[in-house]
């Protein structure tokens, strides 16, 4: 039953008195613990207590000892608070809505495959800052157990670095080094699981039973409760979501890899550990924290443990506490679910960035259709979002291509949707005929034949093939399928992401399969290491990589002089040229309509004819008449004076 309004204000009443009964009891100690930010911490705490309660207790208010945790987290706030950098602090009281900006563009990178090593990457900031480049993301670099590292994912110490990249420290003096210059930096909170190595792993497997609550450690009955509801992740590598311990032999969740543990959030002993590295990651200048895996982070026997409730009242708690002790902190979501569950986490309380998996895939889908139906019906329903939050629109990244779409909207434009993602992952892994795309199968399912798929842009964009076949009518159709996808992520409304490599138009790398360590993982074909020589020719544009980098460079620099294109309103709009995709922005009265050619023939737009219009990507007045777009051309049109 829903609660009343009366409820509600009186539930709010009680939480801000039982707030002020904690704080009164606590504020001596808190006080001399935060030491010259208590004031700044006692204000957010007046202010935000009564919220972090509010969730803590939805969490944790069925344990005897409740209270107890949640004077543990309030210490471990008041630490953090004393030990934030003077730097960061000055960015706490600022507003954070830098992602809303015509400006804003993002890229992420491995470390090492960017730049040898932290030092390496600070030498390169020029490099970024000339390509407009203002939040990075820099992929998982914390001490992981090789060769069962999951490219990192899989972390044992959240608190050290690989020691090929460099010091924590090196790491910290670079992300300071970054905020100087005005690049927004980006770390991975890995905090649905730990690598097995883990230190509390460790004391977990040695038989501490305050440490194997961290986890789950299951008989078999107990597993059976959860298995079959259950779904597998990562067939090809293994099957089920739980590792036998070989000591005890009992059961443990292992959701992604057999040595990734999965950590039990019932537990509040975990929140708080976890909270405590969140804010350890936060003082060492991250602006914004990736929640890897968010979707899987709460367990409930019966259910598919992905997209609970809990884990949305999870994620609340955990930014509440940023909130109190590191407010300019921000979250982004990493949920690659289905597009109902993927907005759910959206939210300021929540996730104020996240992910756009959907514009993803379906770009590449209109691609390799030539038909722009689904990505127009999808995009229509569900590319709005809260006006406070952004969305982190990409073309590629570290992982695969997974064909997420709702299936009804499939069926509703006559698709079977099974059938549609069997074709798509023949087309862009080379298996269909006519297909222009260079990629290769991840995670093939021996069952159903299920797979998705990895690859670098140019390689899926058709580069690759159109240079082995030597035609250069298919070269220059790859070379404008890269511009239009790379128009739409810029233009369509949130903060662009590039994927370091693709804005020079690198090809996959296929030595990965000599590598043993490597060689069952093919998401290492689009991992590829980024050399001087390479970078070099971004400003030289005799080559394929100059001439890739320059058109980049042309629409991200238009794009800052369009106001509209940062805090501006989406609209998605519809035509009856199948081929075309067409958006509107809006802004303060001003507006831009993006018009999109997904096909290499040329077509016309009927809906936007018998207007007058200039486009800003040409600096052109176009002739009256009808709207004509040459093959795979983008249109950014505002009305003409």
């Amino acid at each position: 039953m829903q609660k009343t309004t009366t409820q509600l204000l009186e539930n709010l009443e009680l939480l801000g008195v039982e707030s002020q009964k904690t704080l009164k009891r606590l504020s001596s100690s808190l006080k001399t613990t935060a030491k010259d930010s208590w004031n700044e911490l006692q204000l957010r705490l007046e202010q935000q207590l009564p919220v972090l309660l509010e969730l803590y207790l939805s969490l944790y208010g069925d344990h005897y000892d409740c209270y107890y945790h949640l004077e543990q987290l309030l210490k471990i706030l008041a630490k953090s608070s004393a030990q934030r950098p003077a730097y960061l602090r000055q960015q706490d009281d600022k507003p954070q809505d830098w992602h809303k900006t015509p400006d804003a563009l993002g890229a992420a990178c491995y470390v090492d495959l960017f730049a040898k090593d932290f030092q390496g990457l600070a030498q390169r900031i020029p490099y970024l800052k000339q390509s407009g480049i203002n939040y990075l993301h820099l992929m998982p670099l914390f001490k992981a157990p090789e060769p069962n590292s999951d490219g990192g994912y899989a972390v044992s110490d959240y608190r050290s670095t690989m020691p090929q990249l460099g010091s924590m420290q090196q790491l910290a003096d670079l992300m300071q080094q970054l905020h100087q210059q005005g690049i927004k930096p980006v770390l991975d909170f890995v905090f649905n699981h730990t690598s097995d190595e883990h230190r509390w792993a460790e004391k977990a497997k040695a038989g501490d039973a305050e440490y194997r609550d961290f986890y789950f450690f299951l008989t078999e009955q107990e597993r059976d409760q959860f298995a079959p509801s259950l779904r597998e992740i990562f067939p090809e590598i293994r099957r089920g979501c739980f590792t036998q311990d070989n000591t005890s032999g009992l059961w443990i969740w292992t959701t992604f890899n057999s040595f990734q543990w999965d950590l039990n959030y019932a537990n509040p002993a975990v929140f708080n550990a976890m909270a405590e590295e969140m804010l350890f990651l936060a003082n060492q200048g991250a602006s914004v924290l990736r929640l890897d895996a968010l979707a899987f982070v709460w367990k409930q026997a019966g259910t598919n443990c992905e997209n609970l409730p809990k884990a949305h009242t999870l994620i609340k708690a955990f930014n509440a506490v940023a909130r109190i002790a590191a407010p300019a902190l921000q979250f982004k979501s990493e949920a690659i679910v289905h597009p109902d569950e993927v907005v759910k986490y959206i939210a300021p309380e929540e996730c104020q960035l996240s992910y756009n998996p959907l514009l993803m895939a379906l770009l590449w889908e209109s691609l390799a259709t030539r038909k722009t139906s689904l990505l127009t019906e999808s995009l229509r329903k569900r590319f709005a979002i809260n006006p406070h939050c952004s969305w982190v629109n990409y073309i590629r990244c570290h992982d695969d291509i997974g064909w997420t779409f709702d299936d009804n909207i499939a069926w509703q434009l006559g698709m079977n949707p099974d059938h549609h993602r069997q074709f798509l992952n023949q087309f862009y892994t080379g298996q269909f005929e006519g297909s222009f795309a260079s990629g290769v199968p991840f995670q093939q399912n021996p069952v159903t034949g299920d797979c998705r798929v990895a690859g670098m842009l140019a390689s899926l964009a058709g580069v690759e093939k159109a240079e082995i076949d030597k035609n250069p009518t298919h070269l220059q159709h790859a070379l404008q399928r890269i511009y239009l996808l790379n128009a739409v992520i810029l233009s369509i409304g949130g903060l662009p992401l590039l994927y370091m490599g693709d804005e020079l138009g690198l090809k996959n790398d296929y030595s990965y399969v000599l590598d043993p360590a490597k060689k069952d993982d093919s998401r290492w074909v689009n991992r590829v290491a980024v050399t001087d020589k390479q970078l070099a020719q971004a400003t030289n544009t005799d080559t394929l990589s100059g001439q890739i980098y320059q058109q980049l460079q042309q629409l991200i620099q238009t794009r800052a002089l369009l106001p509209v294109l940062g805090s501006g309103t989406t609209e998605i709009l519809q035509d009856n040229n199948p081929h075309l995709f067409l958006y509107q922005r809006q802004l303060d009265g001003k507006r831009l309509v993006a018009v999109v050619n997904f096909s290499e023939h040329p077509q016309h737009c009927d809906s936007l004819s018998g207007q007058l219009w200039f486009d800003e990507l040409t600096a052109q007045k176009l002739p009256s008449g009808p709207l004509q777009l040459l093959p795979y051309q983008v249109l950014w049109l505002t009305p003409a004076l």
